[in-house]
């Protein structure tokens, strides 16, 4: 099965080359800016927008007006105008907001370029890409099929890396002749229907206190270089500072995406069918009190890795419907219980006398129903 994947590598690369990334990035939000309003304006006017194949055209003129747009990949320019245009068709088919002008200001700053004429690959223990040339990177793995694209992104916290796009034959992995269904959860991450339980690290929780001493630092740096009159940009310490809290969040970032990446892999490899809860995580949202925890979990981002991975590898993900009472059941006779706080975490079945952990109970229950459905299928 031929899928799209990415290969993500930090890259070194040399002054020159960070100065030549920089331009590359500001130009492609240039051009991004650029043709953002004049497709507002010709869709206030007109009551259409326009289209890549007319932005390119004129983009070829405005290179010859503004010469400097000719020192970086010109095919990561046409490539900001691919993703404005496929943002555009995406909105009047309701599938995201209208896109918005870009920022110098946001947190990850970045431009893609496409594959051609072998402009982009790896050559020892450096990366070739287009106008940059050799790149030194970290080589954590080799890159398998054809590459389609590559991106370079600049973090806040001053680190470089590209991933490349490639597209590879995966293979099925073999039968494991196993289900398992999945309660997702706060105070433990998982709980599988077989007993086992995985515990939730609560990365940002720990290092809540350190954040909130870090973040402190900024403001009142950026309150003496204001005080002094020194432009922000210009300000040492308060620019070193704010890398540091950046290195701190993408420290909680890197752990999180690491437990997710090898918990749901195991999974995949162990089970042929995974049964799993749908969870309305926007509405979860809403709740004041488990906001934080809900976003500290992560169980958005864990859903689609286990999505994704069965498709790739022919495994099976059933989703049971959020109203599906999982924890009134009880999983031994099938007695439907009353609805129960979330303070009661064990109960017992009134009509078999069966005594339940409610999340283990729960994912019981789920594995149950998926069956069901795939039954019914």
């Amino acid at each position: 099965m031929l899928v799209n994947k990415a290969y993500k590598f930090r890259i070194y690369p040399t002054k020159k080359q960070e100065t030549l990334i920089a331009k590359t990035i500001g130009c492609s939000r240039f051009v991004f800016n650029h043709f953002l309003g004049h497709w507002n304006d010709s869709y206030k006017e007109t009551g259409k927008g326009l289209t890549y194949n007319s932005c390119s055209a004129e983009l070829t003129k405005l290179k010859k007006e503004l010469v400097w747009l000719n020192e970086v990949d010109s095919i990561a320019l046409q490539s900001s105008l691919k993703n404005l245009a496929d943002s555009y068709s995406r909105f009047f088919k309701k599938q995201n907001n209208a896109p918005r002008f870009k920022s110098k200001k946001n947190r990850v700053q970045s431009y893609t370029t496409k594959e051609t004429n072998g402009n982009i690959a790896v050559v020892g223990t450096k990366m070739k890409l287009p106008k940059l040339g050799l790149v030194r990177f970290a080589k954590s793995r080799e890159v398998h099929g054809r590459v389609l694209n590559a991106t370079v992104r600049r973090t806040p916290s001053g680190k470089y890396f590209v991933s490349i796009l490639a597209e590879v034959d995966v293979l099925p992995l073999e039968k494991a002749e196993s289900s398992i269904g999945i309660d997702l959860g706060i105070t433990d991450f998982a709980i599988f229907s077989d007993g086992s339980k995985i515990d939730n690290n609560k990365f940002t929780t720990k290092m809540e206190k350190k954040l909130k001493r870090e973040q402190r630092k900024p403001s009142r740096r950026a309150l003496h270089a204001k005080q002094n009159g020194i432009n922000l940009l210009d300000a040492k310490n308060y620019q070193k500072q704010k890398r540091k809290v950046a290195r701190l969040h993408e420290r909680v970032l890197n752990q999180r995406e690491d437990i997710l990446n090898k918990l749901s892999t195991e999974i995949i490899k162990n089970h042929d069918l995974i049964c799993i809860e749908t969870l309305n995580t926007k509405g979860m949202l809403r709740n004041r009190i488990l906001a934080k925890s809900i976003s500290d979990v992560s169980w958005s981002a864990f859903v689609t890795k286990l999505e994704y991975k069965a498709t790739w590898y022919g495994k099976t993900i059933m989703k049971v419907s959020n109203w599906f009472p999982s924890s009134q059941i009880c999983s031994d006779c099938g007695h439907q219980d009353g609805k129960k706080p979330l303070e009661i975490r064990e109960w017992t079945c009134p009509f078999c006398h069966e005594h339940h952990d409610r999340d283990l109970n729960a994912s019981k229950n789920i594995l149950a129903e998926g069956l069901r459905t795939l039954a019914l299928a």
